[in-house]
């Protein structure tokens, strides 16, 4: 009898808890946020393989964060047209029209092709230690003065186009883990280059405060993935048989880096 009533006990337990559990949560139910995805090539997730047709050269991936939040939390809608080769002029031309006053929530990774990012890994391999710097410097003088008004710019033309909107603005990864034992660049190009990065995330993150915005920095989280780093990789190093993806988040730094810090972000 005891035994009986114990169990009728539980019963009633377990079936008064999942009620309340299933009352405060309903199982996989959808959220309600439109969102869309601005950006540049880490936004796009070049590197991360599986690209849609429709995004043509912009590749579009779906292992890009963007995609993956989709994928897993599955908002009420959702659009990416984030764009390979992007800069801030791109996204206040050609992708800011895919907000409106339903947007709910916006994700942007943008200003590295601003301030040549491809065109310093190039001199960087190519030309030596000294141009290298001479190629940073220069770089992270554009930072200094010119890329507080471009981000501005961009976060003042998403609020106006969804000004209810939640806007994660996420950052870049330092390329280079520092103290190893590495082939390829010097130690002091490698530590500039990541100097560089440095700057402009911090640029970002200001602005992103700023305006009000939420900046969602993925430097930490890639500590032990980066090159020279003796983790797993999440950034492909030169790959002179596929230019395009050299120094940008593999699947693995878009699902293991991005997704979990812009999910996080993203509330």
């Amino acid at each position: 009898m005891r035994r009986s009533r114990l169990a009728t006990l539980a019963l009633t337990l377990a079936a008064s808890v999942g009620f309340t559990l299933s009352l405060a949560a309903p199982a996989q139910a959808a959220p309600s946020d439109r969102y869309v995805a601005l950006g540049d090539s880490y936004a796009s997730g070049v590197g991360a393989g599986s690209y849609t047709s429709e995004s043509g050269n912009c590749l579009r991936s779906t292992n890009a964060y963007p995609a993956l939040y989709n994928a897993n939390i599955r908002p009420a809608s959702y659009r990416s047209v984030a764009c390979s080769g992007a800069t801030t002029a791109d996204v206040i031309n050609n992708q800011l029209s895919a907000l409106s006053s339903t947007t709910t929530l916006v994700s942007v990774t943008i200003g590295g092709n601003d301030v040549g990012f491809a065109n310093i890994m190039s001199t960087c391999v190519l030309q030596g230690e000294s141009q290298c710097v001479a190629a940073v410097n220069s770089a992270m003088d554009v930072a200094r003065t010119q890329m507080p008004g471009r981000l501005a710019n961009v976060y003042n033309g998403i609020r106006s186009r969804a000004p209810s909107a939640r806007v994660v603005v996420v950052g870049y990864p330092v390329f280079y883990q520092l103290g190893t034992v590495c082939v390829g660049l010097t130690a002091t190009s490698r530590a500039k280059i990541n100097e560089g990065i440095n700057l402009l995330d911090d640029i970002t993150r200001t602005a992103a405060t700023s305006a009000g915005f939420t900046f969602a920095d993925v430097r930490s989280i890639f500590v032990g993935h980066q090159l020279c780093s003796y983790g797993t990789k999440w950034l492909h190093a030169l790959n002179v048989l596929n230019l395009t993806i050299s120094y940008h988040p593999t699947a693995a730094g878009q699902s293991g880096g991005y997704y979990p810090v812009f999910r996080s972000a993203a509330g």
